[in-house]
């Protein structure tokens, strides 16, 4: 073969005549002719095999060049035989390469069939792929419109062939096929073939979808090879950075191939390639990028994901990205961090290096919670939940990055306080320290440990003890070893008492020598051991008795057996204090380290505990996804019992009523994950009720009914649990009984068998013999028996009541007789309920309250008659008898006032709601009885019925019937009721002869409960209510006198509608809780349009300041809400500013200025801004004393003033002006101007400078030197007109209108008098000082209201 086959980079390239010995295309078939030559194509294939490409490669290329006009069989025809061709090689080929007996002209045609078929193959691949690419776009589904059962016009079934073609492609490529080329290598133009049919395949859009997993791993497998064994490493790293900027979908399979290439195929390098590329990028060339910038982005949080061990050589490129411009780099870098961390650079064995590392991009991270852009905060907050969540974040680190945390929760981005708050439940999840350990108990042991230490002398060891006597030591050994020394002289004087001592006593005796500095008598005694112990192992030394060994056997036995190496020299040698020092000091650096320990426990906690605080607040957002992760915070710190963690919980309890429906069903699930586990440990909803206020309670039982009345799997284990702890079988406390049978009647809400197939164990329980025990317990059992009411339930149809013989009401009965005699101060909160429950549940409730009442008043006289009239035996303790008969009277009056109030909510609740029904069902029998009948009347009644004549008088006359029985019966002479009401109206208005302070109060409470009955007897005994609201001294009758006057009012308003001032009036009681009761009733009445106060508003402006913080919030709370009525504030604001500026009242001029800072808040609109200032100013011509003019020019300061308030201001100039000598005037309508300045167009600034300068001018010179300096200015200025107006000339005419002016003469030149005279101003003198409301001027300026009517109309 005299050809070669160059790889053209262009298809049209072939047809142009080459080099010589190149390859050209000699003839192009037509479409025609391309089916035959296939099928000799198929022949020549059967016959030759895949040489028989060398032949047909002319058919081939005439297929790519007409591929739009082909049809698709030929395309199909084509790949197919391309696909065998190559097949066919990569079968035949391995054989001959491994024999190594090709020929020159055998290697260069099995060349040449190489780079033909796969030049063929890689053209038709991407022709057919961009057919595939077109024909989806063209019969892409339209929206409502099904997909067409065949698209692409028959085309091939792509997808599956396409892994076809790349499996052949990588079969072949696997192959030593390098050896064909000369030297091995490879043609550019070959690899650039083969890599961008890969790289147009990859830009398919759906490649990334799961779908196309294995076209993708297949893709990604030829590109590896094509870089492992062709050199495509630096055509690859341009490639990739091209498809992400120009596909930004592309980004994660980039990611997966650079992995995979760098992982499975061993090309590390590229990595730092594509790496370095990205990261030499300016910030410019990325603002040029656009999507590209997305892209990178992605890219590198996919890669950083994949392979993070191989992104730290590379990860100080991409960190100069930290300070550029675009905050998803930023994003994507700390991501890549933030996997390092975790999957490398975590754990304990890392060496110094690698921590170094790792406190740096901490570091990094850390400065980033604070970047510019919200949503790298966001994810650089989501990236350390991820750290802390992996348990790689130091702990060292965890009060820091806690402290940020808590910071984040205060950012502006709702995601950034989102993530903040995920990223604190880790921690709190995740949490390595003990909160429970006494920090303060720890620190104090310390400090003892520490004194101790600095008390004890410095320890010296052994051997500094031996280094600095030794010197001595050696003179003395010197000494007596020379023949002239003293030794003999001291063997004589204690030879004797050596002889009786052991080797060990006398090693002990020679160290103690040494210690007392005795020298010479320790080493004169070393010196006769040796003789009479020569085995001993502490003078083995000795045998040569020399200076040297001498010195050393005495430095052995002074140190003790540290010395020695022998053990059993060691534990005969005398003990020194050294380890005992030691010990201590080990001791002391444990205790050290355990308070250093708690400390960072401690600021640990505290950041806890700032992050629940504010957390807990967040719960009230607006914003929904807050609000949820602010939850799930709360329920994370309760179940890892972090300390103050069941206020959140608590807090959360009014979401479920919120609107939202998902705040709602995360709160329903919240405590269904807390608490609705009966075995586990912190699971009880009781110990939630405990001190719990009724909004809680009523949470709660919104709560309790949404668990069981959709769980009903978990019901039975939890009912079972609450039955056991209320029966007692379980021991638990009594709060907690109290809870778990309130807990059964919010149940019963759900589902009323809970309770009524155990009503007999309630009433064994709860109302037995036992109930004196407690009373609290057995008025909760009447609250949850009451829950199966229908006045609970509020269910329709007939009402379900229970028979009067029924053993609860036997029950109920006889406690309440028996405690009337009683002094148990629960008594009457049980009773109260139970007389509740009869009128709720019993058949005739009003025959058993009766006998109830005979029962209970003979019982009282019973006590009475028992005591009798005292003798001279007796008299010590008639005080103590009569003190019980007064608790029994008032638990009597209690008992009445009670029956009285649930027999009229009876009567018009439950007997006027049966008479409907009644009547209801009545009409519809009748109606359905005379419908075939009565034929003629119906449009009369039809009339009727639209008018509503016929329901309306039905109604008026049942409501007629129940009035008449509660004016005329219930208090009638033979009814029982009536004769307790002589005696409570005795008992109330006689306080000096019954001042038992019980006795009264229920006296007062039962007598307001008998006004409620009728407006009869509300008008016989109205006056001495409020005489009892007057005079009483007891804070507690006065606070039950304004309830009961509140619901009075509801009640009959026009009977209480002149005494509304003498409620108002107990808003200044001396009393905090007086008040307290006072201002929440009147903001019922009041906002409830119930009651209408005027003058009277200004007692509760008062309160904004009281030194109660809880009645200064429910002021404002009242005026909040009153704001929201139509100019509701605006029109009783003069009427408040009067009163409070009084003389009399002696209000100071701060709190004054603090009480309308707050009214004025309100006033928000331009015309009510407007009329006040005329108001105001008005009020100045009335006010008679300087501090009445500062309080009207402090009101006026406070407005919000607009540019129509300021001219009104400028209007009513004559109103203030003569004021503005006094600085309290002055002072504050010169801050107006300032405010006004701050805000103003520059015209508009002009005017409010020359009023500042008007208002200065009269303040420091006089209102009347200033007027008569303008006077004469304006007089100058006259003149000097009038001397330099040239007179007209003759010949031009004016027109005017009317008679002509008279010509000027001399007299006009002279200053002209005034046309009327100034009358004096008349002095107004007012008796009193408070201005009523009669004469408050109304309508100040009739001319301009005109004026700007006609300017409307």
């Amino acid at each position: 073969m005299a050809w070669d086959f160059v790889v053209p980079v262009c298809v049209d390239d072939l047809v142009k005549s080459g080099a010589v010995n190149q390859y050209v295309v000699q003839d192009i078939l037509s479409a025609k002719q391309l089916p035959a030559q296939i099928n000799s194509f198929k022949s020549a294939m059967r016959s030759q095999g895949p040489l028989s490409i060398l032949e047909h490669f002319d058919t081939g290329y005439s297929v790519l060049r007409h591929c739009r006009s082909v049809d698709v069989s030929v395309k199909e025809d084509m790949l197919e035989l391309l696909v065998q061709v190559i097949t066919g090689l990569s079968n035949s080929l391995p054989t001959l390469l491994l024999s190594g007996s090709l020929s020159a002209t055998d290697r260069k045609q099995q060349l040449n069939a190489v780079k033909m078929s796969v030049f063929l193959l890689c053209k038709l691949t991407e022709i057919l792929e961009s057919d595939s690419y077109r024909e989806t776009i063209i019969t892409a589904p339209v929206k409502g419109r099904k997909k067409d059962k065949v698209s692409g016009k028959g085309l091939l079934q792509w997808d599956s062939e396409r892994e076809t073609v790349l499996q052949c492609l990588t079969q072949l490529l696997q192959l030593d096929i390098r050896s064909l080329w000369s030297m091995a290598l490879v043609e550019e133009e070959f690899v650039s073939c083969i890599t961008c049919c890969c790289y147009k395949l990859l830009e398919n859009p759906t490649i990334s979808h799961m779908k196309n997993k294995a076209t993708r791993d297949a893709i990604i497998h030829v590109l590896g090879i094509m870089l492992k064994k062709y050199n495509h490493m630096l055509g690859a790293c341009v490639k990739v950075i091209q498809l992400l900027q120009h596909f930004d979908q592309l980004a994660s399979v980039c990611a997966q191939a650079v992995a995979a290439w760098s992982s499975e195929n061993g090309v590390k390098a590229i990595v730092g390639e594509i790496t370095r590329e990205i990261g030499q990028k300016s910030s410019e060339e990325l603002a040029k990028e656009g999507s590209g910038v997305k892209a990178f982005s992605s890219f590198l949080s996919e890669l950083g994901n994949l392979i993070p061990e191989m992104m730290i050589p590379n990860i100080s490129v991409l960190l100069t990205h930290l300070e550029g411009e675009s905050p998803s780099l930023r994003v994507a870098v700390c991501e890549v961090l933030g996997e390092i961390l975790v999957r490398v650079l975590s754990g304990d064995k890392l060496d110094d290096s690698a921590r170094a590392s790792r406190d740096r991009f901490l570091d990094t991270l850390q400065e980033h919670m604070h970047d510019t852009h919200s949503h790298v905060r966001a994810r650089v907050l989501q990236v350390y939940t991820r750290i802390v969540n992996s348990k790689a974040l130091p702990l060292s680190r965890y009060t820091e990055v806690m402290e940020l945390s808590v910071g984040r929760l205060g950012d502006k981005s709702v995601n950034v306080c989102k993530s903040a708050i995920q990223l604190l439940a880790a921690f709190i999840a995740h949490n390595p320290v003990d909160l429970k350990k006494p920090l303060e108990k720890e620190m104090a042991k310390l400090k003892e440990m520490r004194d101790a230490q600095a008390e004890q002398v410095p320890v010296i060891t052994a051997a500094e003890l031996w280094e600095a006597m030794k010197p001595e030591v050696d003179t003395t050994v010197k000494a007596l070893l020379e023949p002239d020394g003293e030794a003999e002289d001291s063997e004589k004087n204690e030879g004797d008492d050596e002889e009786h001592q052991s080797d060990r006593d006398t090693a002990v005796q020679i160290a103690q020598l040494l210690r007392e500095s005795k020298y010479r008598k320790a080493v004169g005694l070393c010196m006769r051991a040796h003789s009479l112990f020569p085995e001993s192992p502490f003078f083995s030394e000795l045998a040569d008795l020399r200076a040297e060994s001498l010195i050393n056997t005495l430095a052995a036995l002074f140190k003790g057996p540290e010395q020695e190496t022998p053990e059993s020299v060691a534990s005969d040698a005398p003990a020194t204090p050294q380890k005992e020092t030691e010990g201590k000091e080990s001791e002391l650096k444990k205790q050290e380290m355990l308070v250093q320990y708690l400390k960072d426990t401690e600021s640990f906690s505290l950041q806890v505990e700032r992050a629940i605080a504010l957390i807990n607040n967040m719960l009230y957002w607006k914003t929904t996804t807050i609000v949820q992760e602010a939850m799930q915070f709360c329920v994370t710190a309760f179940e890892f019992s972090v300390a103050d963690s069941v206020c959140g919980v608590r807090k959360m309890l009014p979401l479920v009523w919120s609107t939202d429906a998902t705040i709602k069903d995360a709160v329903i699930q919240a405590y269904r994950r807390l608490y609705l586990n009966p075995h586990g440990e912190n699971t009880s909803l009781s110990e939630l009720m405990v001190d719990s206020s009724l909004g809680t309670i009523q949470c709660l039982e919104e709560i309790v009914q949404e668990f069981f009345s959709s769980e009903s799997a978990l019901q039975a284990s939890v009912m079972q649990v609450l039955w056991e702890r209320f029966s007692g079988k379980r021991e638990t406390k009594d709060l907690h009984r109290r809870s778990a049978v309130l807990l059964l009647g919010m149940a019963a809400r759900a589902e009323k068998e809970v309770v009524l197939s155990n009503l007999d164990t309630l009433c064994s329980v709860a109302l037995g013999e036992k109930v004196a025990e407690d009373y609290l317990l057995a008025r909760d059992t009447v609250i949850t028996i009451a829950n199966i009411t229908d006045y609970v339930r509020q269910s329709k149809g007939i009402p379900f009541r229970l028979p009067m013989d029924h053993h609860l009401f036997s029950c109920l009965s006889q406690a309440i007789a028996d405690g009337v005699v009683q002094s148990d101060p629960y008594w009457q909160t049980f009773m109260e309920q139970a007389v509740r429950l009869m009128y709720f549940l019993a058949e005739s409730p009003d025959q058993l309250c009766s006998r109830l009442l005979q029962r209970s008043a003979r019982l009282l006289l019973e006590q009475i008659t028992e005591s009798g009239e005292p003798n001279q035996t007796q008299l010590e303790e008639t005080s103590e008898e009569q003190l019980v008969n007064c608790v029994s009277l008032a638990q009597v009056f209690s008992l009445c006032g009670s029956v009285a109030f649930w027999q009229v909510s009876h009567l018009e609740r439950s007997v006027s709601t049966e008479l409907r029904r009644r009547r209801g069902e009545k009409e519809e029998k009748e109606e359905k009885e005379n419908a075939p009948t009565n034929k003629k009347g119906a449009n009369d009644s039809c009339v009727e019925e639209e008018l509503g004549l016929v329901g309306a008088s039905a109604e008026d006359t049942e409501a007629e019937f129940i009035r008449k029985i509660c004016e005329t019966e219930l208090l009638a002479e033979g009814n029982l009721l009536s004769a307790f009401l002589p005696l409570l109206v005795k008992v109330c208005s006689s306080p000096g002869k019954y001042s038992h302070p019980r006795l009264t109060t229920s006296a007062c409470l039962a007598l307001s409960q008998y006004m409620m009955i009728s407006p009869a007897v509300c008008k016989d005994h109205i006056r001495l209510l409020f005489t009892v609201l007057e005079k009483s001294q007891l804070p507690v009758v006065r606070a039950n006198a304004i309830v009961a006057l509140g619901d009075l009012t509801v009640r009959f308003p026009n009977i209480l509608e002149p005494w509304t001032p003498n409620i108002c009036a107990r808003l200044s009681d001396e009393n905090a809780s007086v008040r307290l009761t006072t201002i929440m009733v009147l903001t019922q009445l009041v906002l409830k349009d119930v009651m209408k106060i005027k003058g009277q508003v200004s007692e509760v402006a008062v309160l904004l300041l009281d030194p109660e913080p809880h009645i200064a919030n429910l002021a404002l709370n009242f005026f909040n809400e009153l704001a929201a009525k139509d100019n509701a504030i605006y029109n009783l604001l003069p009427d408040i500013i009067s009163r409070l500026s009084d003389p009399e009242r002696g209000m100071n001029e701060e709190d004054f200025n603090t009480i309308m800072k707050q009214l004025f808040s309100y006033i928000t609109k331009e015309r009510q801004t407007e009329s006040l200032v005329e108001k105001l100013c008005q009020r100045f011509r009335t006010a008679k004393t300087e501090r009445q003019w500062a309080d009207l020019a402090v009101s006026l300061s406070l407005l919000s003033m607009c540019e129509r308030g300021f001219k009104k201001l400028q209007e009513c100039w004559d109103c203030y002006s003569d004021k503005l000598a006094e600085p309290g005037v002055y002072q504050p309508l010169l801050s107006i101007g300032a405010k006004l300045k701050r805000r103003a167009k520059l015209e508009f600034k002009a005017l409010v400078e020359e009023y500042e300068k008007r208002l200065t001018a009269v303040h420091t010179k006089g209102l009347e030197n200033v007027e008569n300096e303008e006077q004469e200015q304006r007089t100058g200025d006259a003149q000097s007109q009038s001397l330099q107006t040239p007179k007209p000339p003759k010949s031009v005419r004016r027109a005017t209108r009317g008679r002509a002016k008279p010509k000027l003469d001399e007299s006009d030149l002279v200053t002209p008098r005034k046309s009327r005279k100034s009358r004096p101003k008349p002095v107004i003198t007012f008796s009193n000082a408070v201005i009523a409301e009669s004469e408050t001027p109304k309508v100040t300026t009739p001319i301009a209201r005109t004026r700007r009517t006609r300017l409307r109309h």
